[in-house]
């Protein structure tokens, strides 16, 4: 039995295959159509997975798209009316648009598909499961588990914003919902608004400013009782309700109302271009303590209804490392596992999956291990394909003989400082690059986190670097004993990796925090001395694992920086003209795609009229 899921027409949108419960491939849109976040139809995904698979349109049992589109615009009237009469603009302008484009999703999903293949008068069965159901299967069918409790948190599909189920075997359970307008999703991307960020996309910037903020400050005592006291309602249960005097998302363009907040919180609204200040670290800081409270919250209630010691998590919240890994040391579940793809774009596969073991009732199989395959289900590009897609640039390349001989060379680059743009075999689905589309460097050099945000990623100065280290090493390093596969998981470096800090560290600007040395690790050591980490085995990505190895014989140190293939507002590069031209684009001083290493100062001058900071804008 062979299904496609997609998800499209909000942001993220993907396409996933899987045969008889196989995960055959899966990829976003955006790497082929070198948009962000592109919502569009998945047509190049789709016909990316089916080249995978072998099979053509035709021969796909399903095709399931990730939510209920009626559903939702239920959900839509039902908030303009509830409303009304605020929000007439936004309904007047938004309500045509869905009753011409996202209402008869039916027949624009046959439209698109025609493109893809003629079928004539072939029907294909088009499905339609829940949106937090698919969420949940993406998250609870390809886990090790064969029973779980299962999170799903986001900004909102139809109407819910958060829910608890329990899967056991091929059967899932919902067993709690969280309705819109209260979502806490929408909460942080609300502050993610206020705080200057670009909502869908800034999130995770926010993440990354909230360390610099200082949790002693009188800023921070008050924002949090401001937040408690006007903002939002906090059960025992996890379950929260906002107060919708200061929101406007519901029924407006932007996210809050921003003359109240800013009397509220006594500070203006940042815009994207204005210096970040303390006070903004101090909310940002706030807002993620909170959602780590609500996190926590509702996984003691996934654990009382459940009774399950492993947990599965998925939705865009899940992607918040810094409460997965707060999380994990309270010790609720023995076991947690999140989906790689937690957001959108993993509505995908767990649509397909959904409708393989609930729909057509399929028999779950036995697992030894996740189902994700290391989430390296992306295109793979073959020598032969390597050199004829870089003859048009007259790029000059080194052959290596073997894989051994390349991570020697590329070892010995990167511990003199070099860094390197590393393209091998499948790329990853979801949004971090996991050793295949990867930008490497030193983790022990004091520069390289400088270096690699200013002159390689051209993105803001206080956004920390992720570590892949060789699993059998992590403890060695950090507070932390176990996988890690998927670099979703924030921990502490260990107390001996450690420097001591100035006493007026927290009184420090921004800037002046960046240039304190915090560690023996200083280029993947954030502000507060954590990491977000990537363990490495050897049993997914033997090229990467070798890598490590080969870079821990010269150096001693099983480790390198990890960041994701691209510079700011690019996807992931996804092939090797996509990783050449990015390479010549930034100060990256070597490439390597596959064997072939290709040394910067080599290289023919690279195009003046490629304006590729206008096409690739902030995110």
């Amino acid at each position: 039995m062979v299904i496609v899921g997609i998800s499209a027409y909000y942001h993220d949108s993907a396409a996933a295959i899987i045969e008889d419960g196989n995960i055959i491939a899966a990829v976003q849109e955006e790497r082929f159509t070198r948009i962000k976040h592109d919502p569009s139809f998945p047509s190049n995904a789709i016909q990316y997975c089916l080249d995978e698979s072998g099979y053509k349109l035709s021969e796909v049992d399903a095709i399931v798209f990730y939510d209920k589109p009626f559903l939702k615009f239920e959900r839509l009237l039902e908030t303009y009316y509830g409303f009304a009469p605020k929000g007439v603009g936004s309904f007047i302008r938004s309500i045509p648009i869905w009753v011409k484009e996202k209402l008869f999703l039916k027949r624009t999903i046959r439209k698109e598909l025609n493109k893809i293949e003629d079928l004539g008068k072939k029907s294909i069965n088009l499905l339609f499961p829940e949106h937090h159901l698919s969420h949940a299967a993406s998250a609870f069918y390809p886990s090790p588990f064969e029973e779980s409790a299962i999170l799903t948190i986001d900004g909102v599909g139809e109407w819910a914003t958060a829910s608890i189920c329990s899967g056991r075997g091929k059967e899932i359970k919902i067993h709690k919902e969280l309705r819109f307008p209260h979502s806490l999703g929408l909460l942080y991307s609300s502050f993610t608004y206020f705080l200057g960020f670009k909502v869908n996309s800034g999130e995770y910037k926010m993440m990354g400013l909230a360390p610099y903020g200082n949790p002693s400050s009188d800023n921070y005592a008050t924002f949090y009782q401001i937040i408690k006291d006007q903002l939002i309602e906090i059960k025992e249960d996890g379950s929260i309700r906002l107060n919708q005097k200061y929101f406007n998302y519901a029924t407006g363009f932007r996210m809050v109302f921003d003359r109240k907040w800013e009397g509220l919180f006594g500070i203006k609204r940042r815009t994207p271009k204005e210096r970040i200040e303390q006070i903004h670290m101090d909310l940002a800081l706030v807002i993620q303590a909170i959602t780590e409270e609500i996190v926590i919250l509702m996984a003691r209630e996934a654990k009382r209804i459940s009774g399950s010691e492993n947990l599965c998590l998925a939705g865009g919240v899940a992607l918040n490392c810094v409460a997965n890994g707060r999380l994990m040391n309270e010790n609720i579940f023995q076991n947690v596992w999140i989906q790689p793809a937690a957001g959108d774009a993993g509505g995908a596969l767990g649509a397909a999956l959904t409708a393989y073991y609930i729909f057509y009732d399929q028999e779950m199989k036995t697992k030894d291990r996740d189902l994700m395959k290391g989430s390296y289900l992306g295109p793979v590009f073959a020598d032969f394909k390597i050199e004829q897609s870089l003859k048009r640039y007259k790029a000059k390349f080194k052959k290596y003989s073997n894989l051994e001989e390349t991570c020697k060379a590329c070892a010995r680059l990167v511990s003199e400082g070099n860094v390197i743009g590393w393209h091998q075999g499948r790329m990853e689905f979801g949004p971090r690059a996991l050793g295949n589309r990867s930008i490497l460097g030193d983790p022990r050099s004091e520069e390289m986190q400088k270096k690699l945000n200013l002159k390689i990623k051209y993105r803001e100065s206080f956004r920390p670097f992720a570590p892949a280290v060789l699993r059998q090493d992590v403890n060695e390093y950090f507070e932390h004993n176990e996988d890690s596969p998927y670099m979703l998981i924030v921990k502490k470096v260990q107390q001996d990796q450690r420097l001591h800090l100035p006493k007026n560290y927290h009184s420090l600007d921004l800037l002046d925090k960046l240039n304190v040395n915090r560690s023996k690790i200083p280029a993947i050591t954030h502000v507060d001395f954590s990491a977000r980490i990537q363990t490495v085995d050897g049993e997914y990505n033997p090229e990467f694992h070798m890598l490590l190895e080969e870079f821990k014989a010269i150096t001693g140190t099983g480790m390198l920086i990890n960041t994701s293939f691209n510079v700011r507002g690019e996807p992931i590069v996804c092939t090797p003209e996509d990783a050449y031209r990015c390479f010549m684009r930034t100060e990256m001083d070597y490439l390597v795609i596959g064997n072939y290493i290709f040394e910067k100062t080599s290289q023919p001058e690279w195009d003046k009229k490629d304006k590729w900071q206008e096409k690739f804008k902030l995110d």
